[in-house]
């Protein structure tokens, strides 16, 4: 079943004074089975940044539409939006966006909280996630008091605990060392298994070759796509790693 449908994504800003206008995103459609799990590439200026922007309501394309369960986000009004996001998508940030003076498992509660949930739901749905995410033993501690890995796995907690539809990741792993980065990789592997639905940006080719499918942005537009389908993980780490390399060397891909 299709979940999301990304159709002629186009994005023009404009600078201050109006006198030059820069296309972010030129032409942008793909569409996004549930169960599946993504990873979106490219480099910098590529327009990753703002297509994930557009795909989390927090921009709108100067034209064409985002489909997230047969429901058009661009209908949806500025007064509803913020309780969209918040029932639809689950978010995990880069710099982990957690609150200093909130208890790790306040932190995680914060999206129920703002939806009105009552504390006996809020703690029936905490407890299986925790314990997946093995940090049970650091919900009374503050994201200080804890490691990065840690805080990055609050994070994912705070996104799955309201079962959204869609995860959105950007560049997760990019604050982690290459242990505590293994080991998120290995959760979201387990997370997508369970069914949930994951996009992820990355300049991570380890974190891109844990995904189905990748979707490499050049210029606004989507260049190329590779499916791992049967391909090992190794295999597909090469195939990404040969297709950035075509990117940054402004060739065509013929694959």
């Amino acid at each position: 079943m299709t979940l999301l449908e990304v159709k002629n994504i186009k994005k023009i800003y404009s600078t201050r004074f109006g006198g030059n206008k820069v296309q972010a995103l030129t032409n942008v459609s793909f569409s996004v089975e549930q169960g599946e799990y993504i990873a979106i590439m490219g480099e910098s200026g590529s327009g990753k940044t703002t297509l994930l922007n557009i795909l989390a309501s927090l921009d709108k394309p100067t034209s064409g539409e985002v489909v997230l369960s047969g429901k058009s986000i661009m209908t949806i009004s500025e007064q509803q939006i913020s309780a969209f996001r918040r029932d639809n998508l689950g978010f995990v940030f880069q710099d982990f966006n957690l609150l200093d003076n909130f208890s790790i498992e306040d932190n995680i509660y914060l999206p129920l909280v703002l939806a009105g949930k009552n504390y006996d739901d809020m703690k029936q749905r905490l407890q299986p996630i925790v314990q997946q995410l093995g940090i049970c033993d650091i919900l009374n501690k503050f994201p200080y008091e804890v490691s990065g890995g840690q805080k990055q796995r609050t994070a994912v907690a705070r996104a799955l605990i309201t079962k959204p539809q869609l995860v959105l990741a950007d560049e997760p792993t990019g604050a982690l060392d290459s242990h505590a980065s293994d080991g998120l990789l290995r959760l979201f592997d387990e997370i997508n298994a369970a069914g949930q639905t994951i996009l992820l940006v990355t300049h991570s080719v380890k974190a891109a070759s844990h995904a189905q499918r990748v979707l490499f942005l050049r210029d606004g537009e989507v260049f190329h796509q590779i499916y791992k389908a049967s391909q090992t993980q190794e295999q597909m780490y090469q195939k990404i790693s040969d297709t950035l390399t075509v990117i940054a060397t402004g060739g065509e891909h013929h694959g």
